[in-house]
């Protein structure tokens, strides 16, 4: 295994991590134990997962019972304002069975949250009060579009940024360089494009070849998924492959939502890219109660579409996502 410091945290960190979202399908807690297991083996030690991925946090708590010190813990809250934050930081803490948590993150705020979560009485205040009495190390922020990336590097107070970067997400790749320029952690996420990319062995190479990348994070369920992913090496890719590279693209191209966020806002209020996410987690992931469970509870979910097509003229990409909404709403019946 491959170690980075993540940018100036200090932190020295396995360059595959683990992607706390599928844990969550564990038929019981007690399966967290051999995949933790298999974690520690093949020496992963960074460990990813958020308030909102339901009981993942106590899921990988009770895993990591008796050795949470050979674990570098990260977690994440989607809480704005300072009070549900703090609120937020102790619920995690006691989830995951320890009296402090490595990297705390804001979670996917967009442009506007991103100010609120940095103004007086916002979530920031909580994160670094908690750092202060020294239950999170190190503050950091996840986003999915390039602007919300290009803010969060500009306000100067994160020490990490996680954002989605593969074979077919490749928005950011100036932004991950100028985050190496700074000394800022970068984590890779979606490493599979929400498991739209079946070869995890290329994809995982692709996203190691590029040397701003401290740590890519694929979601694991099994100790067979560790090993298939902890055995990818960062040797360079062959001409075979990125020509097999260039075929994924083209086959995801068209009908693909890289989660830009240009789309917005829709005329009906949907939010197009988080409905096209759940979908993916509905059809890739095997993820289908927590998938319709946060589907449904969209203001307004794909079939309030009223076809007016502005949105299609914003998309840099032109997804024809009248007809991806369609279909959205009939996997989920809403």
């Amino acid at each position: 295994m491959e170690y980075r410091e993540l940018g100036k945290t200090g932190l020295r960190i396995s360059r595959i991590g683990f992607g706390g979202i599928p844990i969550q399908r564990l038929a019981d807690a007690g399966e967290g134990v051999p995949l933790f297991d298999a974690l520690e083996a093949a020496g992963v030690n960074y460990v990813d997962t958020a308030r909102g991925y339901t009981n993942s946090e106590a899921r990988i708590g009770a895993a990591i019972r008796g050795r949470r010190e050979r674990f570098i813990l990260a977690t994440k809250s989607m809480a704005r304002t300072a009070e549900a934050m703090a609120a937020d930081v102790e619920e995690s803490l006691k989830n995951l069975g320890t009296d402090y948590i490595d990297l705390y993150q804001i979670h996917n705020p967009n442009a506007e949250q991103l100010r609120q979560v940095l103004a007086p009485g916002g979530a920031m205040e909580a994160l670094a009060a908690a750092k202060a009495a020294g239950k999170i190390g190190h503050i950091g922020v996840t986003v999915h579009a390039v602007e919300t990336f290009r803010a969060a590097l500009d306000a100067g107070c994160f020490e990490t940024v996680m954002f989605p970067y593969n074979i077919v997400e490749r928005q950011g790749e100036a932004l991950i360089a100028e985050c190496r320029e700074k000394g800022v952690g970068f984590i890779c996420m979606k490493p599979l494009a929400g498991g739209a990319i079946e070869d995890a062995q290329l994809a995982l190479r692709f996203i190691l070849q590029n040397d701003g990348v401290d740590c890519v994070i694929p979601g694991m369920a099994e100790p067979r998924e560790v090993a298939e992913n902890t055995a990818v090496g960062a040797q360079p890719l062959t001409e075979e492959e990125r020509a097999r590279m260039a075929e994924i693209v083209a086959a995801l191209g068209t009908r693909f939502c890289r989660r830009c966020g240009y789309c917005a806002p829709c005329t009906a209020g949907i939010n197009i890219s988080g409905a096209f996410l759940f979908h993916g987690y509905l059809t890739r992931y095997g993820l289908e109660d927590w998938a319709r469970s946060r589907y449904a509870a969209m203001p307004a979910t794909a079939s309030a579409c009223v076809d007016c097509g502005v949105c299609e003229t914003r998309c840099p990409y032109g997804l024809p996502i009248r007809e991806m909404l369609r279909e959205c709403a009939a996997a989920f019946g809403k």
